[in-house]
């Protein structure tokens, strides 16, 4: 697929999300996210989050404005190109996302296997080495159901970050997360960042990013009032 490569990585032009469809205020939401960017995103509702995640992925209904990756209009693509997008995309989601019918390691390498040519052994390596880097013994192989609360999280960032994503959208895995994930997280974004990706970290607190504060090139909040900028000094 022919994607630009110059001008913004995401965008949204007067996007007014569907409220019957996801929730999100029915008000225009405009913002732009360029290569290497990393935006922090702040609001207080879990489900509000993920329905943002979900609207920059082309996957909420809009009922004005377009939303925009890698210069192309969700709404002029057919399933196989928005398919094939998406897996550049990589999502930290609070939402239920583990299947109890696959294993973790494949649950994990599952979007490269099916989106992309790698061989097999080279994913496997990838994600086994990301699975070192966030923590874990190795690429876990028992049902997502029998690993730890804390190990879960780490497979997601692994999940995540596997295949160089173009956009990664993250909903914030330190809150709730064991201290020494702090530091393999915010290096794995900046390496994300230096190849050229894009990075929005949805956050419910405002001091979970206060240690990556001179990597955030902005910063917004979403509430009742749609997407707005924050100003700082």
């Amino acid at each position: 697929m022919d994607t630009r490569t110059a001008g913004p990585l995401l965008e949204l032009n007067k996007a007014v999300p569907s409220f019957e469809e996801s929730g999100l205020p029915p008000v225009p939401f405009s913002m732009k996210l360029m290569p290497g960017d990393c935006m922090v995103v702040e609001t207080r509702s879990s489900s509000r989050a993920t329905m943002f995640a979900d609207l920059c992925c082309g996957l909420v209904p809009l009922d004005a404005g377009i939303v925009k990756f890698m210069g192309l209009d969700w709404s002029d693509l057919h399933d196989r190109e928005m398919n094939a997008l998406r897996g550049r995309i990589g999502r930290i989601t609070r939402r239920p996302s583990w299947s109890e019918f696959l294993n973790t390691h494949l649950a994990i390498t599952l979007q490269q296997l099916h989106h992309t040519t790698r061989p097999m052994d080279e994913v496997v390596a990838e994600a086994a080495r990301l699975a070192e880097w966030f923590g874990l013994p190795g690429l876990p192989v028992l049902p997502p159901s029998r690993l730890s609360d804390s190990d879960l999280l780490r497979a997601a960032c692994v999940r995540a970050f596997i295949g160089h994503p173009r956009l990664l959208l993250l909903e914030d895995p330190l809150e709730a997360s064991p201290v020494e994930l702090q530091n393999p997280f915010l290096s794995a974004i900046t390496d994300a960042r230096d190849k050229g990706a894009g990075v929005i970290w949805l956050v419910r607190n405002n001091a979970i990013w206060q240690g990556y504060r001179q990597g955030i090139t902005s910063m917004w909040r979403l509430a009742d009032d749609g997407l707005v900028e924050v100003r700082t000094a």
